[in-house]
C-alpha cells in the first residue's frame, strides 16, 4: 500500500469510527451503496455484472475513482449468476436467466416450510434445511430429499452405505460440486478485490451480514402470510423458533467479521415496519431476539449496523435501548431530525437522502437537501450520509451533486 493510499484508508476508517463512537470527525462521511449503478454509469448491463467478473471490476473501479466514497461494498457479491444457474434456484429471478438484462435480481417469497413442519425444524434445523428446504428452493438439489435423516448417517456401517446410494442423491451431489466450483471463483474475486481496495485506500463498509431471527423465519421459511398466522395460531412455537435460530445468526455474523477484522455487521431488517406488526407484536416477537443479537455482537467487540427498511417512526422509542457509541442505525424512510430527537446522541445515524430525489430531481435540489440534512441532523456529529436504498436508477449528475454537497457542507 502506497503512503497516500494508507493515509486515505486510515482517515476513512477513523472518520466512520468517530461517528459511531460519538466523537466529532473531520467531516461527515458519505457511504452510499452503488449496487448496480456502475452498470448504467459504465454502459454495461445488470446481467453482465451478475456473470462477468471483468465487467464488474472495470465498472466498479470507474465509479470509485470518480466519486471516492468513504467506504465501499464488495461488488463481487453480485457474481451470483453462475451459482444460481448451477443450483437451478427457484427462490429468485435474475437478469441473464429469467429477467430482462437491466432488471436487478428479485427474491421470490413463499411458504417454503409448512406450519406442521415446525416440530421437525425445531428438532434438527440442519437436517430440515438440507433434506426439505433445499430440494424445494433449488431444482438441482431435489435429489437430497431422498437422503435419510442426517442424524442417522454416522459411519459406513450406520447409514452411510445407503444414504448416497440413489441416482437422485448422486445427481444432487454433482450439482453441489458445480456450485462449489462457481462459488470458489466468486470468493476468489471477492478476496482479491478486498485486498486491492485496501491498497487503493478504500475500507470495506462491512464484511459480515446477518438477520433478525423473525426475519429469517419470515423471509426463507414461512413467508409473510405464514408468519402472520403463526403469531395468532402458534405464538409459543414461533417464539421458540426465533430463539432456536438466534445462535446460528450470531455465528453467521461473527465468523466473517473475525476473519476480516472488520467489526461492522450489517443487519437488513424486513418485517418489523410500522405497517407490518402492531406495537405489541413487535415487542413480543421481533425486538427481543433482535436486541439480544445486537447486544451479543457488541459483547464480542462488533458494531451492529441494522438497516431499518420501510417506515419505523413508531419504533424509535423501542430501538433506542442500545449502549451509547456501540451501534449505527440506517433508515430507509425516516424523518432524520425526528430520529435524532427520540434516539438522542447515543446512536450514530445513517441515511437521510431519498433515492427518489436522485432518480427524479435536479442537482440543485440534491445539494439543498444534503445541506439541510447536515445542518439539522449532523451539526454535532453522529451522521453518515447515505441513500435510502441503493443507487441503481440514480442520475449520474445527481450522484455527483450528492458527493459534492456532502464534502462542501459536511466539514466541521
Amino acid at each position: 500500500m502506497g503512503e497516500n493510499a494508507a493515509r486515505l484508508y486510515n482517515e476513512r476508517e477513523k472518520r466512520v469510527a468517530d461517528i459511531i463512537e460519538l466523537r466529532r470527525p473531520d467531516r461527515v462521511p458519505i457511504i452510499p451503496h452503488f449496487n448496480f449503478f456502475p452498470a448504467t454509469y459504465a454502459g454495461v448491463t445488470v446481467a453482465e455484472l451478475m456473470y462477468d467478473p471483468d465487467k464488474i471490476g472495470e465498472s466498479y473501479w470507474r465509479v470509485l475513482q470518480d466519486f471516492e466514497p468513504d467506504m465501499i461494498e464488495n461488488p463481487y457479491g453480485k457474481l451470483m449468476g453462475p451459482v444460481l444457474d448451477a443450483l437451478d434456484c427457484k427462490q429468485a429471478r435474475w437478469p441473464g436467466r429469467n429477467l430482462p438484462a437491466n432488471v436487478p435480481f428479485q427474491f421470490i417469497e413463499q411458504e417454503y416450510m409448512k406450519a406442521e413442519e415446525f416440530d421437525a425444524f425445531l428438532s434438527d434445523p440442519s437436517d430440515f434445511i438440507v433434506r426439505q428446504l433445499w430440494p424445494r428452493i433449488f431444482g438441482a438439489l431435489k435429489g437430497l430429499e431422498k437422503l435419510p435423516p442426517l442424524h442417522n448417517v454416522i459411519s459406513y456401517s450406520v447409514g452411510m452405505g445407503t444414504a448416497f446410494g440413489s441416482p437422485e442423491v448422486a445427481e444432487a451431489l454433482d450439482a453441489l460440486r458445480r456450485v462449489s466450483e462457481e462459488s470458489i471463483k466468486a470468493v476468489t474475486y471477492m478476496r482479491s478485490f478486498a485486498q486491492m481496495s485496501k491498497e487503493k485506500g478504500f475500507p470495506m463498509d462491512s464484511d459480515s451480514m446477518t438477520q433478525a431471527p423473525f426475519d429469517l423465519l419470515a423471509d426463507f421459511f414461512r413467508g409473510s402470510r405464514g408468519i402472520m398466522l403463526d403469531m395468532y395460531r402458534r405464538p409459543e412455537i414461533l417464539l421458540k423458533a426465533c430463539e432456536k435460530v438466534l445462535p446460528f445468526l450470531l455465528e453467521r455474523a461473527l465468523l466473517p467479521a473475525r476473519a476480516s477484522g472488520n467489526p461492522r455487521v450489517m443487519i437488513p431488517l424486513h418485517k418489523g415496519t410500522d405497517g407490518s406488526l402492531s406495537r405489541e407484536q413487535y415487542l413480543r416477537f421481533y425486538w427481543p431476539t433482535l436486541r439480544e443479537l445486537m447486544l451479543a455482537l457488541i459483547k464480542e467487540g462488533m458494531v451492529p449496523c441494522p438497516f431499518f427498511e420501510g417506515e419505523y417512526t413508531s419504533r424509535l422509542d423501542i430501538i433506542k435501548d442500545m449502549p451509547p457509541g456501540k451501534a449505527c442505525y440506517k433508515f430507509e424512510s425516516m424523518d432524520m431530525a425526528k430520529a435524532r430527537e427520540v434516539l438522542g446522541d447515543g446512536i450514530a445515524l445513517r441515511g437521510g437522502v431519498p433515492v427518489s430525489l436522485l432518480v427524479t430531481s435536479t442537482p440543485d435540489r440534491v445539494r439543498e437537501h444534503v445541506k439541510r440534512l447536515i445542518e439539522t441532523v449532523g451539526k454535532r456529529g453522529g451522521l453518515i450520509i447515505d441513500v435510502s436504498t441503493n443507487l441503481n436508477d440514480a442520475r449520474p449528475e445527481n450522484v455527483r451533486a450528492l458527493f459534492d454537497a456532502a464534502r462542501e457542507y459536511g466539514v466541521y
